[in-house]
């Protein structure tokens, strides 16, 4: 019997230990992304002018006037620091967990979010990118594992470039497989086209030039079917700071299906701190 016990405790350890090393590796690769996205940081980018937009249309012009000053250097890599909340649930029952998160936003690179939430045992952590996505519960149970599909890719790729209009607006100037169109007075449509994917996002603005909410369709699965489709996807931004002369919003609530009674934001954020320079 005390045998048997014994090997029962050292199996114990052994799991614990595998599961130890798996979630380790997972924090090395989040940070070795997040590594070789900072990398893309030019050291002497180009300058904003007004002239740089003054093809665009009407409320692409206005967006980019409020978002860049004048002579402010185009850093298109972001690193940026948020607190907010994360719901777990539906709409009926959000389940909001207090979370806090680091992210490197680099579009049309990627993007990769480490996030950690919740409290003691419910404590839920780990990481979000293009490639993967990967959380833990209490650090030891993974609860949470998806990835290296063309279908997370393009989702992935949906998410970061929507952002970029929200917090690396000189990542979505005028460029090869970057266009704008005019779809309304107010509201301008980013495309943005790298590496065999395409993505557009709508963009509205107010009389200032404030991006005040984004829509996409965004390529998901998070519908009560689980199959993947395009499906409305967006937010609301507020709360506007300057940071390095970027104006942007610290203030979002997002989530599936907005502009329908389905609509959950399960994405409630407070950036804190967005940083550009070197």
């Amino acid at each position: 019997m005390k045998a048997a016990f014994l090997v029962l405790i050292l199996f114990l350890l052994l799991i614990l230990s595998g599961l130890y090393v798996w979630h380790l590796l997972d924090k090395q690769a989040a940070r070795a992304e997040a590594d070789r996205l900072l990398a893309f940081r030019q050291a002497e980018p180009q300058r904003f002018s007004n002239t740089l937009v003054e093809d665009l249309p009407e409320p692409a012009r206005r967006y980019f006037r409020f978002a860049i000053k004048e002579g402010t250097p185009l850093n298109k890599v972001a690193e940026i620091s948020m607190t907010g909340q994360f719901g777990m649930g539906d709409k009926n029952a959000p389940n909001y967990l207090p979370m806090k998160a680091e992210q490197v936003l680099a579009a049309p690179e990627g993007f990769v979010w480490q996030m950690s939430g919740g409290s003691g045992v419910m404590r839920i952590s780990g990481s979000d990118s293009a490639n993967w996505t990967r959380f833990w519960l209490a650090g030891v149970v993974p609860v949470a594992r998806a990835g290296g599909t063309s279908d997370h890719t393009l989702s992935g790729f949906g998410r970061y470039i929507s952002e970029a209009v929200l917090w690396t607006p000189a990542a979505v100037l005028p460029a090869p497989g970057v266009a704008w169109e005019a779809v309304d007075e107010n509201t301008a449509r980013l495309t943005m086209e790298h590496n065999g994917n395409r993505q557009s996002v709508d963009v509205s603005v107010d009389a200032q030039g404030r991006p005040v909410r984004i829509v996409l369709e965004r390529w998901s699965n998070a519908n009560a079917d689980g199959i993947y489709r395009f499906q409305p996807f967006g937010g609301d931004l507020s709360e506007f700071r300057e940071f390095e002369g970027f104006t942007l919003p610290t203030y979002v609530e997002a989530g599936n299906l907005i502009g329908t009674d389905d609509y959950f934001p399960f994405f409630i954020a407070n950036v804190t701190n967005v940083r550009f320079s070197q």
